[in-house]
Formats: C-alpha cells, structure tokens, sequence
C-alpha cells in the first residue's frame, strides 16, 4: 500500500501545481513515472487515463456555462479521435529510445510555448487547419501518451485563432483523443488497475485544489515560468539518461 500511496501524492502534488498554472500535469508525470521504474509503455497508459478523467470534467463546466462551441471543436474531435490510436499502435514498432527522445522534444517545445508571447498578427482560421491540426495531435497523443493540449493551443493561437475559443475547443477534444489512444494502449499493455485508479483520483483532486488556490489572486504567470523550468529540468534529466 505505500508503494500505491507514493504514487498518490506524487500525482497530487503534481497535478495541484500544474492546475495553478492552468497547465496539464500528465506531460510530467510519464517521465517522473518513468524514473520511478512503472515504465515507459505503462506511464503513457496511465497518463492518457488521467488525461481523459481531468479534461472530462474541464469539458464538463464549461457545457454547463454554455460556452462549449461543440461545431467549431468538431473537426478538432473527428481527426484527433482517428490518429490517436494509429500513434498509440505506431509505439509498438517504434524504437522505444526514439519515442523518448522524442518525448524530450515535446518538453523542450511545451517549456518554451510557456515562456514566449502567443500573440500574433497573423489570421490563418480556415476549418482546414483545425483538422489538419486535430490529425498531428492525435497522433502525437497516442504516441508519446499526452493530451496534445500544449502543442496545438500555441500553434493554433499564433495563426490568429482566439485563445479562449480554442483552449474551450481543445479541452473538449482531449477526452477524446486521449481515451482512444488509452484503450488502444490497453489492448497491448499490462496495466495495473489499482495504480491507474489511484493516479487518476489523485490528478482529479489535484486540478480541483490548484484551481481553487489559483483563484486567491495568485500570477498564473509566475507559476507558468516555474513549470517551464521543472520541464526544461525533467527534459535534461530524460535526455542525460538516454545518453
């Protein structure tokens, strides 16, 4: 049982912090889960059900405001939910060393999209882009077991798209992409069920409470650039061991 209760409070503390940013916890706890010895296969499978488990709820809320634009995230869904799978399925044929190498891309990439302006000049909205977008997300999701909602939201936001607008879309495509990819990886991958519950219960109630810190006027900002640095930390230290 202290084995599962580590693993608790690590995704706890974890997932509070990242929900005071407004960031998902999941990008960092494949490779924390990974250092601790689950396994590179396993802690993408868990991450993506954690993944699913926080955005359902974010989707949730926002349903209930009335600001869910279900048409525009559409293609967002169709495309994701249909290259999620092929990238989860494309890991058992990928060189397990590439997929982390390429993990640590994507923590370089996500670090950065935190510390750089988002904002853009430029107007590129056609429905096109959403689809074309929906597609290499889903398949980066399934793949590296994220969420894929810190790739798209910085690419999407600097061809002009509005940044409420779509980080409401993204939230609503997430669950999607993420659970096809989840059952997918679970078609193949041993899970231990008591740990992808007790992660999941622990991601849940750590969006709740740094969401609830968040609002005692607290610089999301601030919080943003500390995120950015434990990533560029946790993307070194990936790197350092693949060497």
């Amino acid at each position: 049982m202290l084995y599962y209760l580590e693993f608790f409070t690590i995704t706890l503390v974890v997932s509070s912090f990242f929900a005071m940013g407004g960031v998902g916890s999941a990008v960092a706890l494949v490779p924390i889960f990974d250092f601790l010895g689950v396994g590179f296969l396993l802690s993408k499978t868990i991450a993506l059900f954690i993944n699913t488990s926080t955005t359902i709820t974010a989707t949730y809320m926002n349903f209930k405001r009335g600001v869910l634009d279900i048409k525009f995230a559409l293609p967002l869904i169709i495309t994701s939910f249909a290259f999620a799978p092929l990238g989860a399925f494309s890991s058992k044929y990928i060189n397990i060393l590439y997929t982390k190498y390429g993990f640590v891309i994507f923590l370089i990439f996500s670090a950065t999209m935190m510390l750089i302006s988002k904002k853009s000049a430029t107007k590129y909205t056609q429905k096109w882009l959403l689809y074309i977008a929906g597609a290499i997300v889903g398949f980066i999701s399934g793949l590296l077991g994220i969420g894929g909602g810190s790739l798209v939201m910085p690419l999407m936001i600097l061809l002009g798209y509005d940044t409420k607008k779509m980080a409401i879309a993204v939230s609503f495509m997430v669950p999607f992409s993420t659970f096809s990819a989840f059952l997918s990886y679970s078609s193949f991958v041993q899970i231990d069920w008591l740990l992808l519950s007790v992660t999941a219960i622990a991601a849940i109630l750590g969006g709740f409470i740094g969401n609830k810190i968040m609002h005692f006027k607290l610089d999301s900002k601030h919080i943003k650039k500390i995120i950015a640095i434990l990533l560029y930390l946790i993307a070194f230290k990936m790197g350092y061991s693949l060497i």
